[in-house]
């Protein structure tokens, strides 16, 4: 039913017809109860003793994962305040790289708590004021908490990719791993302004099935899922000058079309041979600066490949712009558009150029390039389940150690750092007073259940975990946490549980702007949905305009 006001008595329709509305307190308990669902299915995949999930999507592929982002992009969530919930995980997967079922469990659990002040008639305002004060207050302790370290002591970047991969199917060979993760930010790391930038855009991760991860190589260069196109090409070039084209090597169709007579077979051979003219001054160009390696990122004429091979110059076509970025900055070349403004300067360098059988498939490799600030990981699994966890699990490991060279930062692990902050948070508590206290303290106890539930997950007894854990920090032992391995309350610094400063700030924050948000509307507006018709085709309704929104589902 349409909403409607009254003017003298007379109904005034504001809404069209066909239109719901909820408002008010069963509007915010609609939504904050769609939000806490999406928290409670991931709730059970927090820590390396967590749960693995199972996501058959419509088409039958199997996605499993314990990675939070992952397995909400996978779920196809409907709900609004779902959709909200998915949105944060990407947005610290984004940000952070690592801490997406941290963000989204604590997102939960303050609204939980939110949930339980709203019954006891605190208004909205004031919790979310409370949360924000604790927001800011913390914010602050972690400054206060935060450990300085070298970004370049590859000690604690190993420390802080294992402990992103822990959690991962993959955590048999993390350390292997996280190896090569630090290996491959070391190596792409550029300075500016006196500061370390990452760009992991820079890493390019191919995975190839066969072997085991054990296998999955680090190289200091490009490696493209393409062939050599000629067979009469050389296979295999060393100390390789490469050109790199952002044009085709074919003679040039004209836009519209034309029609040329022949009249005679002369003719024909002239226009031919006119044609072969044209691509064979393209190759001579090409040759003239030295290159004897060619990456194209259009096509090659098959005469143009005929020429090239002729010339002993490796050549691979339709390279990908991403890829293309990659060789300039592994090689040093500059990707040229105009054959005209190609020289010898333009040309990148690498040691070794070479076409390998990996698997079933041929690929090109380009490495031992003498600065590469683009760098490539061949990940190796038997099974494409593990390909595709491994692929997470490195890219997890990429954003955490960027983290630490760009801040500069760490926090312990395992729950240490939440609980630290919630003891803190107790004690501001008591100063601020009032209402808003009780929000404090609700914000305390979120923050708490990140190493409560790690407990649960490992088989621990929670409230004894959490008990003791409260003594060690209320005693200023700031980096006791869980292990969910040996199932007790441990010094993280004895086990190297390391998160960084980044991943944890950010996911505390997006969380409290989530359930702020969520908490926060009180009117949930949605349109009539698309209805079909007999010849099965989707309509609005009646009243819906041509610019009308879905509704989502409730």
């Amino acid at each position: 039913m349409a909403s409607v006001a009254t003017l003298g008595g007379r109904p005034v329709l504001i809404l069209k017809e066909g239109t719901s509305r909820t408002r008010g307190d069963e509007a915010r308990r609609i939504n904050i109860t769609a939000a806490k669902a999406v928290a409670e299915i991931i709730k059970s995949s927090l820590g390396p003793k967590g749960m693995d999930k199972m996501i058959v999507d419509s088409i039958g592929d199997v996605t499993v994962s314990n990675d939070g982002a992952t397995i909400l992009k996978e779920m196809e969530v409907a709900h609004p305040a779902a959709k909200l919930m998915v949105n944060l995980a990407k947005a610290q997967d984004k940000e952070a790289g690592d801490g997406t079922t941290t963000s989204v469990v604590l997102a939960g659990e303050l609204l939980s708590e939110a949930e339980n002040l709203l019954k006891k008639d605190i208004h909205p305002s004031i919790i979310i004021e409370g949360f924000e004060k604790a927001l800011k207050f913390v914010e602050k302790e972690l400054e206060n908490l935060a450990i300085k370290v070298d970004p370049n002591d590859e000690e604690w970047a190993v420390k802080v990719a294992s402990t992103a991969m822990a959690s991962k199917l993959i955590k048999g060979e993390k350390e292997f791993l996280a190896k090569v993760a630090v290996e491959a930010v070391k190596a792409i790391a550029e300075e500016h302004d006196g500061r370390k930038i990452v760009d992991i855009d820079n890493v390019k991760i191919l995975k190839k099935k066969g072997k085991s991860l054990a296998e999955t190589e680090f190289i200091r260069g490009v490696v493209l899922d393409k062939e050599v196109v000629h067979r009469n090409m050389p296979k295999r070039v060393e100390n390789a000058k490469i050109a790199l084209l952002n044009l085709s090597l074919e003679v040039k169709k004209p836009e519209i079309d034309l029609e040329i007579q022949v009249s005679s077979p002369q003719e024909l051979k002239e226009f031919i041979e006119q044609e072969t003219k044209i691509l064979q001054e393209k190759v001579e160009k090409i040759a003239a600066t030295g290159a004897n390696v060619v990456f194209c990122q259009k096509g090659i004429d098959e005469v143009a490949q005929h020429f090239l091979a002729k010339k002993g110059i490796l050549a691979v076509r339709r390279v990908s712009e991403k890829d293309m970025n990659r060789l300039e900055k592994a090689t040093g070349g500059k990707i040229i558009s105009n054959l005209d403004d190609l020289s010898s300067e333009h040309l990148g360098y690498a040691g070794l150029v070479e076409e390998r059988k990996i698997g079933d498939d041929r690929v090109v490799f380009v490495e031992n390039c003498k600065n590469p600030k683009a760098v490539t990981i061949l990940v190796r699994a038997g099974a494409d389940t593990i390909l595709d966890e491994a692929e997470r699990g490195i890219k997890d490991a990429l954003y955490v150690v960027r983290n630490l060279v760009e801040d500069e930062k760490v926090l312990w692990g395992g729950g240490a750092v939440q609980e630290s902050l919630a003891v803190r948070l107790g004690r501001y508590a008591d100063k601020v007073g009032g209402k808003e206290q009780l929000a404090i303290e609700a914000f305390a106890n979120a923050l708490e259940s990140v190493p409560r539930i790690l407990a649960e997950n490992a088989g621990m007894d929670p409230i004894e975990a959490i008990v003791r854990l409260r003594k060690e920090h209320s005693d200023g032992r700031i980096s006791y946490g869980i292990d969910p391995i040996k199932g007790e309350v441990r010094d993280m610094s004895e086990i190297d549980v390391v998160d960084t400063f980044r991943a944890v700030k950010n996911a505390i924050s997006s969380a409290t702007e989530t359930a702020t948000l969520i908490i926060k509307t009180d009117d949930i507006i949605a349109a009539k949905p698309y209805e079909k018709t007999e010849g099965g085709k989707k309509e609005k309704g009646e009243e819906e305009e041509e610019f009308g929104s879905k509704t989502p589902e409730f």
